[in-house]
């Protein structure tokens, strides 16, 4: 008689299997729709192939559709699908990697010639064709010796590679779907035929250097997404048209906001006048609300000695992202990557006492960091960049009061520009540290109140903290529910100690203060960027460059224009008068099209009335109204920061 195991199943039942029985076997014993649903399984906790053999007693769980798990091991077959019918189409390709990213996967080719546009729906039909076949897709353990060999033999190159460098310690995996065979760890679905039709789509080509090194050949990155069902997949093609259309790099041209100009540098943001306004009306807000949340403004240079950077650390573990160093008088200077050390000798510039402390020093400080031109991404990604910076120097007894305080001014900070979903993530010490033990947990729990406190939800990311302490980012979600990781709180043990930090305690003997590195935004021109796509260029009124166009009739009604043009500037108002000899219809639809808040039509009735007609940028007439009335609406708009104008 075989040797049975024990198997508990998620509902705490018991079943008894044969030695080496599959997950499939145990779906099947329990419905025959389940088992047509299974899409793996997790065994004592870890994921397996659905038809992976059982050895032991163990816990088991059945995964289906509905499991947060599913969609990864579905995205990673799909990609393995993508190869496949690469290989068929075009056999002179070579294959790299294939993994699965956010909302989707990549596979990377080296193939002599580039693929189009049209090559990606060749490929798509023959995925369908290769799904339909319903091929077993299974997984095979052989010696790195063997498997280097199998792809050498296949004649690929980068396979070989990876089998190499994966299997020095032991046995390595592949997966095989008919001809095609793929080194990989799995898991995966059982069969072609589970990756439905019209579940997928192949969105991008792009180029990628063999394991990201620029030494290493340039590949050819096919970019692609798969859903569990046709449903999920149509909504996130249509996001992704959404996103097209929210692109701040599009908007910021169209609109007239920035530009980043070649003959300057890539990666360095020229701001238009619109774009500096916004970014004005964003500068002063932040500053006001730092003063009344008794935060000092300090100012620091652009470049320090190299002395600084090697006291810091920052020669040491962030070189290659500084600016090349310059030599003054046989001085070697460096851009600023960061603003700390300059915080930090601003500290030391003088003995401190527990009576002053904490300090709150901020600065809207200007930072250079030399990213790689493949990353540099429209204000999103580049090489100078505003820091929304602040440092904390705390004693001991009123770290965790600061750092409560901190992340409820952060989230003030980002609902007044209408952001409401917060997710935070607390990253705890890592292997190598520094810093005392009992500090680390001081601090990290710290941040755990302060986040419940706040009432944000709140994962730990476990080791994932910086050697010099732990952190809590905080993610927020746009109108297309993308979250975006915008502010750190950030405990610094390792400055302090480096450069001697010290201040005078109650008991007359020096101390060592903790340090906070603190952003709300993150930096100015990431934020404007992301500003741009949550509103899609339609900023709220308060954040508008330009917040209303006054359009006179006809020529007798332009001294009626600006007269009420210079009564809304003495208001502070953002106000322009169009007195072009077009039509009115012309003239809304164009500050329609450049998404100005209100437009205010004045003609002969305005004119004798004292009133003006309301239009608002998504076509809303709001009839007419007395200039008092008018103003008093848009002013308390402002006042209050609402994000909608009907």
């Amino acid at each position: 008689m075989a040797e049975e195991i024990k198997i508990i199943l998620p509902d705490g039942s018991i079943k008894l299997f044969p030695k080496g029985a599959s997950g499939e076997e145990v779906a099947k014993s329990i419905s025959e729709r389940l088992c047509k649903d299974a899409i793996a399984v997790k065994i004592d906790g870890e994921l397996k192939d659905i038809y992976a053999p059982i050895e032991k007693d163990c816990q088991l769980k059945i995964l289906t559709e509905r499991d947060e798990e599913s969609l990864d091991i579905y995205r990673h077959s799909t990609a393995h699908l993508l190869a496949h019918a690469v290989k068929e189409l075009f056999p002179e390709a070579k294959i790299a990697i294939g993994p699965v990213i956010e909302d989707g996967f990549y596979y990377d080719f080296d193939r002599d010639v580039p693929f189009t546009p049209e090559d990606l729906e060749k490929i798509e039909k023959k995925m369908e064709e290769i799904a339909r076949k319903g091929l077993p897709i299974r997984r095979e353990e052989l010696s790195w010796q063997e498997a280097k060999e199998l792809f050498e033999k296949e004649k690929e190159p980068y396979k070989a590679e990876l089998a190499y460098e994966k299997g020095q310690n032991g046995a390595v995996s592949i997966y095989r779907q008919g001809e095609f065979t793929d080194f990989c760890r799995g898991p995966h679905l059982s069969n072609t035929a589970k990756i439905k039709e019209g579940t997928f789509k192949l969105l991008s080509i792009a180029g990628a250097y063999w394991k990201g090194d620029e030494k290493n050949k340039m590949l050819q990155r096919i970019y692609g997404t798969s859903f569990l069902s046709k449903k999920d997949l149509q909504e996130h093609l249509k996001r992704i048209e959404e996103a097209k259309e929210r692109d701040h790099r599009k908007l910021g041209k169209e609109l007239d906001l920035f530009s980043v100009s070649e003959e300057i540098g890539g990666g360095l943001i020229l701001w238009h006048p619109k774009g500096a306004m916004v970014r004005k009306i964003i500068e002063d807000f932040w500053r006001d609300e730092h003063l009344k949340n008794g935060y000092e403004f300090v100012y620091t240079p652009h470049v320090g000695r190299s002395t600084l950077w090697e006291t810091s650390g920052h020669l040491d573990f962030y070189k290659e992202n500084m600016y090349p160093s310059m030599e003054m008088e046989h001085q070697t200077f460096y851009a600023k990557p960061m603003n700390c050390p300059f915080h930090v000798m601003i500290y030391k510039s003088k003995h401190r006492s527990y009576r002053e402390l904490p300090l709150r020093w901020a600065e809207l400080g200007t930072v250079y960091r030399y990213e790689k031109s493949g990353v540099l991404h429209g204000l999103m990604r580049v090489r100078g960049f505003t820091q929304d910076d602040a440092h904390l120097f705390v004693p001991p007894d009123k770290m965790e009061e600061e750092v409560i305080g901190v992340i409820n001014f952060t989230l003030k900070i980002l609902k007044s520009f209408g952001f409401e979903d917060f997710t935070s993530y607390i990253a705890t010490k890592p292997e190598k540290a520094v810093g005392e033990i009992q500090r680390w947990e001081d601090a990290t729990k710290a941040l755990q109140r302060a986040a419940e406190m706040a009432k944000i939800s709140y994962e730990f990311d476990e080791g994932g903290g910086a050697f010099y302490g732990p952190k809590i980012d905080i993610k927020i979600k746009d109108a297309l529910g993308r979250g975006w990781q915008l502010s750190t709180v950030q405990f610094d043990f390792n400055l302090p100690e480096k450069f001697g930090l010290e201040f005078i305690a109650s008991d007359n003997k020096p101390h060592r203060p903790y340090m906070i590195h603190r952003a709300l935004l993150g930096s100015l021109e990431r934020f404007f960027g992301i500003l741009i796509e949550n509103f899609k260029g339609a900023f709220p009124l308060w954040l508008a460059p330009e917040q209303i166009r006054i359009m006179p009739i006809a020529d007798r009604h332009i001294e009626y224009a600006e007269k009420l043009s210079a009564e809304f500037k003495s208001r502070n108002l953002r106000v322009s008068v169009d007195s072009r000899t077009e039509k009115v219809n012309y003239k809304i639809r164009e500050a329609q099209m450049e998404k100005i808040p209100y437009m205010l039509i004045v003609g002969d009735k305005e004119v004798e009335s004292g009133s003006v007609s309301v239009r608002t940028r998504s076509g809303g007439d709001k009839g007419s109204k007395k200039i008092s009335e008018f103003l008093e609406d848009a002013e308390l708009r402002i006042k209050n920061k609402e994000i909608n104008l009907d």
